[in-house]
């Protein structure tokens, strides 16, 4: 599943992944002027009389023998979505160990369990009130599917330029922490990294 999924985001199959993304899309643009069940039904209403359709014609061309009767979906209905009683039981655990951890830190940070955390939450929630004035949840969920399927691709494609922009913005943040360092400790210059101090050269 997750190696599917891979193939999906990097367009290894352009006709599945074209047909993935632009349904989401229009999907999600959808929910701009009709309500969810709309939506959810309409869309279930097209795929169902899609997959009829399709079953339908590949039987009649068995019918008069001039196919070989193969369901067209055959391959999705092999798809093995089981789960083992091992997995199922390490998914709940899993989901259940997440939730106690996000609900304590939650916990953690409203109830000032570390001041400096929760000024930071704070800092955090009143620039997302900012956000929300821009722009709605779902307009940001249709970026971030677009996103899902643009940046890795863009990556892989400019992979070196977009590396060494990475290492030119570290290098940029580790100078402004260091400055920000040294204002705190005085303005003086920068520590001498040589051990003992500096050192007289020799002639």
């Amino acid at each position: 599943m997750t190696s599917k999924v891979v193939d999906l985001i990097y367009w290894k199959d352009m006709e599945r992944t074209g047909m993935m993304f632009t349904g989401l899309v229009v999907g999600l643009l959808a929910l701009f002027q009709l309500s969810i069940i709309t939506v959810v039904s309409t869309l279930s209403l097209a795929i169902i009389c899609f997959t009829i359709s399709a079953r339908i014609y590949y039987k009649l061309l068995h019918v008069l023998q001039l196919g070989d009767g193969v369901h067209p979906f055959q391959s999705y209905l092999d798809l093995d979505i089981s789960l083992s009683g091992e997995e199922a039981q390490h998914y709940v655990q899993r989901a259940i160990v997440m939730s106690c951890s996000a609900v304590d830190t939650l916990r953690n940070l409203i109830f000032v369990g570390n001041l400096f955390n929760s000024l930071k939450f704070l800092l955090l929630m009143y620039l997302v009130t900012f956000l929300g004035n821009l722009c709605n949840g779902l307009t940001l969920l249709i970026i971030g599917v677009i996103a899902v399927f643009s940046v890795p691709l863009f990556y892989t494609r400019h992979q070196d330029k977009v590396d060494s922009c990475y290492v030119a913005v570290l290098a940029r943040i580790d100078n402004m922490k260091d400055f920000l360092h040294r204002l705190a400790q005085g303005g003086g210059p920068p520590p001498d990294p040589t051990p003992g101090g500096a050192k007289p050269k020799a002639y």
